[in-house]
């Protein structure tokens, strides 16, 4: 692999680094502050469980955040990821708990404006509520958690000596838990914005064993996240462990689990699919701020103590950090980006060709988006993002969503069926024997828009439809996706066959 792989790769693991040693204080500050347990032992715990999170259970809350923002070149994906370490490791200086996930998501807020790309809103909206939801959240489990142990285990009069040893195992086991399930949600803070570009390619260990591109970037962003943790997380755990709220070893047991419980319900495919299966209402798998979570829990914990205890004003300047970590991140993502396109001459982005045609135009009118200003841009190829979203606007101030919507299905995404690689490739697990028949049958068709194909699948195929059911719905996406991304064809093999009449390269 090229050597300059791993200096774009650099930064992400600077990322990592830096969540680490923010979110120490999370999994296992309550147990140092109150010298239950070590720090050297803390970290090693923490590290290894959320290396382990990061691997094995990393998957679920990183698509969400590549939808807010697909950012599809090594040179961006470094970029984006060093502004955040910046803006993280600046706050961590300053011994404030930050949230490394609104930095995240203000850093590729920035990509998106300088590029011209538009936001996703519907992502976006979820990751914002959960920002409000889960300190709330993780504060009523704190708060129900103490009133609990303090109405059942505090009145059963155990002697001091059993009851600190048995809250010391309490504190490792929930401390382990906390850490595997930040591993796993905040994973996508630190590699998701290199899922789009990501370098590596599978490794096949045995015929039916293989280590996926994104499995080595989680390995890798774990371990820096653990290495965080284990060489500089000392150094935060001072301002929530101590300043905010003086905790004691029951405290500190009840706010760490409720942390991790809040983690869990947004990073958890398996209750996802359990609350589908029973038509209950599903929690959305977005990458948290485990330090909210934290701090919510120790304020939910303090009420139930005593309310009076609650230092708010250091809860004021945490909750000062939470605003400006999203704003630098931003800020410094745009400066970057200019300076690592135009001074570096890095490719910052991958242009991708937009062409609205017939089908795409039958798709926004089905949305409600107004399609009459752009009907004369119908057959014309654009090169470049930028160009594609001024002759839109042009013609009319579409909203954000409204220009998401358009962008989504112009995109020119290239598919061509091919019954070699479904032998190949196909996971035996996931498509069942009628499915696999269905799809080698298209061998040979190609598509080049990911809507017309989606379109000609559900049309055309009778296990390929929605049927309304959420959870049906929810395979039959992972489904598509998964074909989607080994029938993808290379653009530039698809431009060498055929080029269009009209084309804007500029």
């Amino acid at each position: 692999m090229d050597i300059s792989i791993w200096f774009f790769i650099s930064s992400g693991l600077f990322l990592g680094w830096s969540l680490g040693a923010n979110n120490a204080v999370g999994l296992f500050g309550t147990a140092v502050s109150s010298k239950m347990v070590r720090f050297k032992v803390a970290a090693i715990i923490g590290g290894i469980f959320t290396l382990l999170g990061s691997v094995i259970s990393g998957a679920g809350t990183t698509s969400t955040l590549t939808n807010l923002g697909g950012i599809n070149a090594i040179a961006g994906s470094f970029t984006v990821a060093l502004s955040v370490g910046i803006a993280i490791t600046w706050m961590t200086k300053a011994q404030m708990p930050v949230s490394t996930s609104q930095a995240v998501v203000g850093a590729i807020i920035g990509w998106n404006i300088f590029t011209g790309s538009p936001t996703d809103f519907a992502s976006l909206t979820k990751i914002l509520m959960s920002w409000v939801a889960s300190p709330i959240i993780a504060g009523i489990f704190g708060f129900l958690i103490f009133k609990l142990i303090k109405n059942t285990i505090l009145k059963w009069k155990i002697h001091m000596l059993t009851l600190d040893n048995y809250t010391r195992i309490g504190l490792i086991i929930v401390g382990a838990l906390a850490s595997y399930s930040m591993g796993a949600n905040n994973i996508a803070n630190v590699m998701g914005m290199f899922a789009s570009a990501s370098p590596f390619t599978d490794i096949q260990i045995t015929e039916s064993f293989k280590i996926t591109g994104i499995e080595q970037l989680f390995f890798l962003g774990g371990t820096a996240i653990a290495f965080g943790i284990i060489t500089y997380g000392h150094n935060v755990m001072k301002t929530v462990g101590t300043d905010l709220y003086k905790i004691s070893p029951i405290t500190g047991f009840a706010v760490v689990f409720a942390e991790f419980l809040v983690l869990t319900l947004f990073t958890s495919q398996s209750l996802e699919t359990f609350l589908l299966q029973n038509n209950l209402p599903s929690i959305p798998l977005v990458p948290l701020s485990a330090t909210q979570s934290f701090i919510g829990a120790v304020i939910g914990v303090g009420l139930a103590k005593d309310p009076q205890s609650i230092n708010f004003k250091v809860f004021g300047k945490i909750s000062l950090g939470w605003v400006i970590a999203p704003l630098t991140a931003g800020v410094l993502s745009f400066v970057l980006l200019f300076f690592v396109q135009n001074v570096f001459e890095q490719k910052i982005i991958h242009q991708v060709p937009h062409q609205i045609t017939q089908s795409v135009i039958t798709k926004l009118n089905d949305e409600g988006v107004d399609t009459t200003p752009i009907s004369d841009m119908v057959g014309i190829r654009y090169n470049n993002k930028k160009v594609f979203r001024n002759e839109l606007m042009d013609r009319k101030e579409y909203q954000n969503q409204e220009l998401f919507s358009i962008f989504n299905y112009a995109m020119i995404d290239s598919f061509k069926i091919d019954s070699t690689i479904i032998n190949e490739k196909i996971d035996f697990e996931k498509f069942n024997s009628d499915e696999i028949t269905e799809l080698k049958r298209l061998h040979g068709k190609a598509f080049s828009h990911k809507t017309d194909f989606e379109k000609y699948m559900t049309d055309n195929l009778s296990h390929w439809f929605s049927n309304g059911d959420r959870l049906h719905d929810k395979i039959l996406k992972e489904k598509f996706q998964f074909i989607e991304e080994i029938f993808r064809v290379d653009q530039e093999e698809v431009d060498k066959k055929k080029r269009p009449n009209k084309t804007l390269n500029k």
